[in-house]
């Protein structure tokens, strides 16, 4: 109210004159000319929804042009993979799990993490307690229900460390065949399929959760990811995309109902149905993966973590060898 006062009775040259300098335009604090930023694309690694609802907000509230960026965000999801987006150069950053990112440097694709957001695996499997399964051992000789996508490789090391055998079912889509009992245990992600099991009517007490990293078993999930020239060649450019990124995230976790709108928004505009409880779920449950190291948002990559990431990959035969951590490791250090 008190600047449109003053912009009411301001003299029209002096008007004029903070108008050329970019006084009172929302997102110029460091930036009041755009040709000043640099433009960049980022991908998300899957539809729109609120697993990336703090870089839509760090786009929409004019974060990242305070960083001097421009950023278009484009449509992740099954068709459009991270790597070759980034290699084909239809984009300068993507998210990827930290398990993906180590297979392709592993195969020589020189992709580097300049943010590891999440700081523990969110993968989970459930049972039903009317199955009777109540621990680890009592998945043997039961149907075991594993998403076919880039991250078997947890929940098989999962059943290695148990020496459980099973017959593993190949999920592609749904959670039905859990619904129907066509499966005794299933691996889904708790922000996602964990909640679409108890949207369709199963409550959580009555299921047993075994969570991965409570079983010493943890893939960190989404990381910022961009090739390593890109990285070495626009080094300030990453910095600022990352903590842009991070200044979006804090905002969406306070601005939630915000934050659902415009995850809404996005959504729509892709012909994704959208249903906000989901959504609202899978915000809290990110701010819980995100804000897992003292409830703040840490991007540091844990040597131990990559180390156990990796050697898991290396038992299952998913790569060959173990990348340099220190060459693909561009996250801030650890303290």
């Amino acid at each position: 109210m008190r600047i449109r006062n003053f912009l009411a009775k301001a003299n029209p040259a002096i008007l004029l004159m903070l108008i050329l300098m970019g006084a009172f335009v929302p997102g110029a604090a460091y930036h009041t000319n755009a040709q000043e930023l640099t433009s960049v694309r980022y991908m998300p690694h899957w539809l729109h929804q609120a697993q990336f609802a703090g870089y839509y907000m760090a786009k929409e509230r004019g974060i990242y042009e305070q960083y001097g960026l421009d950023v278009t965000i484009l449509m992740g999801g099954p068709n459009f993979p991270a790597v070759p987006t980034l290699t084909e150069d239809r984009a300068e950053f993507t998210s990827m799990f930290l398990s993906g990112a180590i297979k392709a440097r592993a195969r020589g694709v020189k992709v580097v993490n300049i943010a590891q957001m999440s700081q523990r695996s969110a993968l989970i499997y459930i049972a039903k307690k009317s199955s009777g399964i109540t621990s680890p051992e009592d998945f043997n000789n039961k149907r075991i229900g594993v998403w076919r996508s880039d991250f078997q490789e947890l929940p098989r090391a999962f059943l290695n460390k148990y020496d459980i055998e099973a017959e593993i079912v190949p999920i592609t889509s749904t959670v039905n065949l859990f619904l129907k009992d066509g499966v005794d245990v299933m691996c889904v992600m708790w922000y996602n399929e964990y909640h679409q099991v108890l949207n369709f009517g199963i409550n959580e007490d009555e299921l047993n959760v075994f969570e991965f990293h409570d079983h010493d078993l943890d893939f960190p999930e989404d990381g910022i990811i961009c090739l390593e020239k890109f990285y070495n060649e626009n080094t300030d450019v990453c910095r600022n995309f990352v903590e842009a990124s991070i200044d979006g995230w804090n905002y969406a976790f306070e601005h939630k109902e915000e934050a659902l709108d415009l995850v809404i928004s996005y959504m729509e505009a892709a012909n994704i149905p959208a249903n906000r409880a989901h959504q609202k779920w899978m915000l809290n449950r990110m701010e819980d993966i995100f804000k897992a190291d003292n409830g703040v948002i840490n991007v540091q990559l844990k040597k131990a973590d990559y180390d156990q990431t990796a050697r898991i990959l290396l038992n299952s035969a998913a790569i060959e060898h173990i990348p340099d951590y220190d060459e693909f490791n561009k996250t801030s250090p650890e303290k």
